[in-house]
């Protein structure tokens, strides 16, 4: 996982309908970076839900959310319409920015080990620097955490 205060490294990947998003479309923005393992499953549907719910008060503080797994667009479209999502999902199957961002680990299920993406979450400031960084976030809770953050941020 990158550490708080070091600069985001640069990705340009596409999202559900095709088109290339880049973290230079961010510049002079906070905006909220997460990374799950798979559309479609119990936890990251929990954990893109989760956002979904509190859209509006994302919107409210202009800080955009957008989403990052291996999956094709297609899966992403499927889940983004199921489950009525309005933020970016962004296709890393390459896992171009899953590496970047040090979120491709080992991980340890039931006894079997294999490397998966770690659920990890980001908030990227307005210059390009990382400003929070959390590990191993909980699905139920990561969004709410990260609105905490922000909104304390932004009262300062």
């Amino acid at each position: 996982m990158l550490k708080e205060n070091v600069p985001a490294p640069d990705f340009s990947l596409s999202d559900k309908d095709g088109q290339t998003v880049s973290l230079s479309d961010f510049r002079g923005k906070r905006f909220v970076l997460y990374f799950y393992p798979k559309d479609s499953t119990s936890g990251c549907t929990r954990q893109a839900c989760a956002y979904a719910g509190l859209w509006a008060r994302y919107k409210a503080l202009g800080v955009p959310v957008v989403g990052i797994s291996r999956d094709s667009a297609a899966s992403h479209r499927k889940f983004a319409e199921t489950n009525r999502l309005p933020f970016l999902l962004l296709s890393d199957p390459e896992l171009t920015a899953i590496r970047a961002y040090d979120v491709w680990k080992e991980k340890k299920q039931y006894g079997k080990v294999s490397m998966g993406v770690v659920r990890t979450t980001y908030v990227v400031g307005p210059e390009g620097t990382i400003e929070w960084a959390r590990e191993k976030v909980k699905p139920d809770t990561d969004a709410e955490e990260v609105l905490a953050f922000l909104t304390a941020r932004t009262a300062r």
